[in-house]
């Protein structure tokens, strides 16, 4: 059969013979990326591994569409929040069995909620309690961080508690991930253990508070990233955080008259090697959805979403 040329690269389901049996033909089916093998028949990369197969013995092909994402297992999505949760450390985190009850004077979502990834040790309406009342100690809105679809975020979504939508920054985050690549770092970015003046200046426009030094600076195995212009203002900067085989990449900031320059490519490529020289395998950074820009950007860096989370609030 002649296969169209238009067909190469796209997701096809093919039909071709394997042999036969009583003298009729036996046929065989590979769903996946097609594309052309070097012996002179076509290949089709199927979830299971490459099928080979003879261009005389494909019987039909066709067009599919793409094959839907598959979910991450409960127990990596869990581990992954767990150490996302340590690259971003709250001034306060008190477990409540496998929740954790988060405070940091109200610098970010992240480290001002509930990280419900786990049973609390006690009935949900009681650890939603819990949460209230920690909230009003620390002074803090009452806010739960579920990972979507997860059997807590359907538990505490049955007790009524909403879609935090007055979060501006995005109340659904997509976590994406990527194998770090076999790449140097880019000389232009300069990675220190500590974060300097500069460094504060253009993540906060001045000196930290107390919450945002124990947030940023508080993680340890931290490397704080600038790149500096001819003149040496700086243009941009990253936070990179190890935590066991994973690079957890932060404040990934270009300022807007250098942007469009590759400046952003160059602070994850060293953020990437430095986390790879020390041992991580996979860089994991968070996003919200509605950034429609920046996920483009991580797409076309090599990077997939993992899972989803987002915040969720009392009703009212």
């Amino acid at each position: 059969m002649e296969i169209p040329d238009e067909l190469v690269g796209a997701r096809v389901a093919l039909r071709y013979r394997i042999g036969t049996r009583d003298g009729r033909p036996l046929y065989s089916d590979a769903v996946g990326e097609l594309s052309a093998d070097p012996s002179g028949g076509v290949l089709v990369r199927t979830r299971w591994g490459p099928v080979a197969v003879d261009r005389a013995a494909v019987v039909a092909v066709r067009a599919v569409p793409p094959a839907p994402p598959r979910r991450a297992p409960l127990a990596a999505i869990t581990r992954l929040e767990a150490l996302c949760a340590d690259a971003w450390p709250a001034q306060v985190d008190r477990p409540l069995g496998a929740w954790r009850l988060r405070a940091a004077a109200g610098y970010t979502a992240r480290a001002n909620s509930a990280l419900a990834i786990g049973d609390p040790g006690t009935p949900v309406p009681a650890a939603l309690d819990a949460v209230r009342a920690f909230a009003a100690e620390h002074a803090t809105p009452a806010r739960v961080q579920v990972p979507v679809g997860s059997p807590w975020d359907t538990a505490v979504q049955a007790q009524g508690w909403v879609l935090d939508v007055g979060h501006a920054a995005g109340a659904e985050v997509a976590v994406l991930v990527a194998p770090l690549p076999e790449e140097s770092a880019d000389p232009r970015v300069e990675l220190a253990d500590r974060p300097s003046d500069d460094w504060w200046r253009l993540a906060l426009d001045r000196a930290p508070d107390a919450a945002e030094q124990q947030v940023l600076a508080g993680a340890p195995d931290t490397a704080f990233g600038l790149l500096r212009g001819s003149g040496g203002a700086p243009l941009g900067q990253v936070r990179a955080t190890v935590v066991e085989d994973h690079v957890h990449v932060s404040l990934l900031e270009v300022v807007p008259e250098a942007r469009r320059q590759g400046l952003r490519t160059a602070l994850l490529s060293a953020a990437a090697a430095w986390g790879r020289d020390r041992g991580a395998r996979w860089a994991v950074l968070q996003v919200a959805l509605h950034n429609t820009g920046a996920r483009a950007l991580y797409d076309r860096w090599g990077f997939a979403e993992h899972h989803q989370y987002r915040y969720l609030v009392p009703p009212g």
